[in-house]
């Protein structure tokens, strides 16, 4: 038998996934560890699917997608973020989010093309990177600068074969923000040096200080931006698998390319379902944001009082613990708590090595869990200091 692709087989299985399966199987787990939405999808928006079944909508539709739904995404990110897109060049609608980062990395990388990645970063972009034939250069991120990425590291960073940069705030698994304030200092870096800017803008609206802002937001550099958003967290369907990208249109003719020949059309169904989360959707939103942010609260004010130090995230469903002072690096910290305490979280190096001394926490559960879950840490902490 001949060998399979060498890039594919050294790649590493997700570290999510690895606490994920652990924690499925044993009894009585809490598990923190994936990132999704406890809410089921609002009625009304899987009823949307349900009514384009009985009206025979079983059919492919346009490889960008629903004309009527690009025209509702451009609505959307114009009357919420103030940035102008064409429904009919510059959007494309895909198969979640993942496959939006796959469509960047395989039109724009060449073999030998350096991205910079953020690390801690999200588990997909470094396999998307290495799989389009492309090399990961990381930045790090540290908690005493809120996890943001600063101009003079990627201004450093940037080399002749820098092809473009991955972004995502506010960010998994940091829950880190970039302010406006924050991206100008970077346009004129990233302008200078003609890079484009991939902008994973997947939990925008879970923004709980200040305001969302885009890099797509600067005129100087809109045409070397690709924007990836979709329906997973704000709206709670993850399993409709749904998302879209935004890009000049001689970009977005190419990134269509690739998906007619990969994907042809994202599922009929759930496109009818994301042009009523888009109308009617957005009640939905502030209710399921305002229960995150409560939980929030909650779940850093007792990590604080642990002695696990925790910086308050302003987006996302995460916190990114800092564990130090358990004495343990992040794995061990986390088998740990899961066999003595049956709690899954993740380990920070699961998102880069920056991630050591950490573990990512999603409180994407209710309340009640997130409370016993936080006594469960709190008496495994008191075992490590007994022993």
């Amino acid at each position: 038998m001949k060998p399979i692709n060498s890039t594919i087989e050294r790649l590493k299985p997700s570290g999510i996934r690895k606490y994920f399966d652990l924690a499925n199987a044993m009894e009585g787990v809490i598990s923190l560890g994936v990132g999704e939405p406890d809410f089921d999808t609002p009625w009304h928006i899987s009823a949307k699917a349900v009514e384009s079944f009985a009206e025979g909508h079983t059919h492919y539709t346009a490889n960008r997608g629903l004309i009527a739904l690009r025209r509702q995404i451009a609505n959307y990110y114009r009357n919420r973020y103030g940035i102008d897109y064409d429904p009919e060049s510059e959007i494309l609608v895909t198969v979640g989010g993942s496959e939006a980062v796959d469509l960047c990395c395989r039109t724009i990388i060449e073999p030998g093309d350096e991205v910079i990645v953020l690390d801690p970063n999200y588990v997909a972009y470094e396999p998307a990177i290495l799989m389009a034939g492309g090399v990961p250069v990381r930045i790090p991120l540290t908690q005493a600068h809120d996890f943001k990425l600063l101009p003079e590291d990627l201004e450093q960073a940037i080399t002749e074969r820098t092809k473009a940069v991955i972004v995502n705030f506010p960010s998994n698994p940091t829950g880190g923000v970039m302010t406006r304030e924050d991206y100008a200092r970077l346009v004129p870096i990233l302008k200078a040096s003609g890079i484009y800017v991939i902008s994973d803008e997947i939990y925008s609206e879970l923004v709980f200080d200040g305001e969302f802002c885009s890099p797509a937001h600067f005129d100087e550099i809109r045409d070397q931006v690709l924007v990836i958003n979709g329906f997973s967290k704000a709206f709670a369907m993850t399993g409709w698998r749904l998302g879209y990208l935004l890009a000049n249109p001689e970009l977005s003719a190419q990134l269509t390319k690739v998906h007619q020949f990969v994907i042809m059309s994202a599922p009929t169904s759930a496109q009818y379902a994301a042009i009523e989360a888009l109308e009617h959707g957005m009640p939905d939103i502030a209710a399921m944001r305002g229960e995150y942010e409560a939980r929030r609260n909650l779940i850093c004010a007792r990590l604080n009082r642990m002695g696990l130090t925790t910086n308050v995230p302003k987006g996302t469903f995460y916190v990114f613990a800092n564990i130090t002072s358990s004495g343990l690096m992040s794995d061990e910290f986390c088998v740990r708590l899961l066999e003595e305490q049956k709690v899954a979280v993740v380990p920070g190096t699961a998102f880069g090595e920056s991630g050591e001394g950490f573990v990512r926490i999603s409180y994407a559960t209710s309340m009640e869990q997130i409370k016993e879950a936080c006594a469960r840490i709190e008496g495994f902490l008191e075992t490590l200091r007994d022993a």
